[in-house]
């Protein structure tokens, strides 16, 4: 399944072959002459928003990249439970029933991103050093909520966390900003000469923004309508077509991983670069919650499939067994808590 070698040498040439085409390709057209951006187009990767503690630079060669990928916790995990399974192994003792959702379900990538033709260590590429450039307000805002979230978790639905109530896809797979996660990285765009469509293999989400003639004529719905995935709006300026996201909802904004203020905006950018290749952008302007704007770059590679339905029904089915448990362990004199995780123990 994780053929690191092979699959490593296939983005290697789709590096070179990336980094000479984006200057003479010439995108297909719509029958309106917009570059057509229609197609099925993932973002998997190994490559996360920011970069890896210990990994300063953002490019990175070959044999760096093959070395970041071995060390990756999905291709060790994966690793830990290949082969035939041993009955004896104790892997359940821990009472971790996370550990159900194994590697079989999982399928984030087997590569670091290549954009540009380059091994990216994250897909933040301004700031110098991948990381968030937050201000220390907001982290501890962040801190807080996330605190009070969890003293008061199994409360009631309400407080248990968006992905798992299935309301949105998971680790910002929708946007704006749209990031990769841990399987179904697929996005169905259609278009139409005043409306783009992004349906998100994760979750289901679509994302149908209009399309209007320039930046000056696009015009947000009023700030009091605050949609999951934000209040977004397009133009074409040459051939890239600019997303601007205004007015995200609350929860999710203050959720993360991108997380914003009611002032926040995010300018995604989309460019046709090659026969199989989207490059994409976002710059995220929220003085508010960071010290500086930000950009994140990626590729999104053309696939020859299509998306097929996400029907994520675990939380709404679960939700009962869920708050059941807590107040079982309430009864017990204990305080409902989360399990340890899919990774559980660390792995050595």
């Amino acid at each position: 399944m994780f053929a690191r070698a092979s699959i490593l040498a296939l983005a290697a040439a789709a590096a070179a072959l990336s980094a000479t085409a984006q200057s003479s390709y010439g995108a297909p057209r719509t029958a309106s002459g917009k570059p057509d951006l229609q197609g099925v187009w993932s973002n998997a990767s190994l490559t996360n928003l920011t970069r890896p503690p210990g990994v300063e630079a953002l490019v990175v060669d070959e044999a760096q990249a093959t070395e970041l990928v071995r060390n990756n916790p999905w291709i060790r995990l994966a690793q830990s439970e290949a082969g035939p399974s041993d009955f004896e192994d104790g892997l359940l003792d821990d009472g971790n029933n996370d550990r159900g959702y194994n590697t079989f379900w999982i399928d984030p990538g087997q590569s670091l991103g290549v954009v540009k033709g380059e091994f990216r260590t994250s897909w933040i590429t301004d700031p110098a050093d991948g990381q968030l450039p937050m201000r220390d307000e907001a982290r501890e805002d962040i801190r807080e909520h996330r605190n009070m979230r969890r003293a008061r978790l199994y409360d009631g639905p309400e407080n248990l966390p968006i992905a798992e109530r299935c309301l949105i896809g998971f680790t910002g797979a929708g946007g704006p900003g749209m990031l990769n996660t841990i399987y179904n990285n697929n996005y169905q765009i259609v278009q139409t000469d005043d409306h783009l469509m992004i349906l998100v293999e994760m979750v289901h989400d679509a994302r149908i923004i209009p399309i209007f003639d320039s930046r000056a004529e696009a015009q947000h719905n009023p700030v009091t309508i605050k949609p999951w995935l934000g209040d977004s709006v397009a133009w074409w300026e040459g051939d890239t077509l600019v997303i601007e996201t205004v007015n995200v909802e609350p929860q999710q904004a203050r959720t993360g991983p991108i997380y914003l203020s009611a002032s926040g905006r995010v300018t995604e950018r989309l460019s046709r670069v090659g026969e199989d290749e989207i490059f994409y952008s976002f710059t995220v302007d929220d003085p508010a919650t960071y010290t500086t704007t930000w950009t994140a770059e990626q590729s999104l590679r053309q696939r020859d499939e299509q998306v097929f339905e996400y029907a994520c029904h675990e939380g709404n089915y679960a939700m009962p067994g869920i708050l059941a448990g807590a107040r079982a362990q309430e009864a017990r004199g204990e305080t409902p808590t989360a399990g340890p995780g899919i990774f559980g123990t660390p792995i050595e």
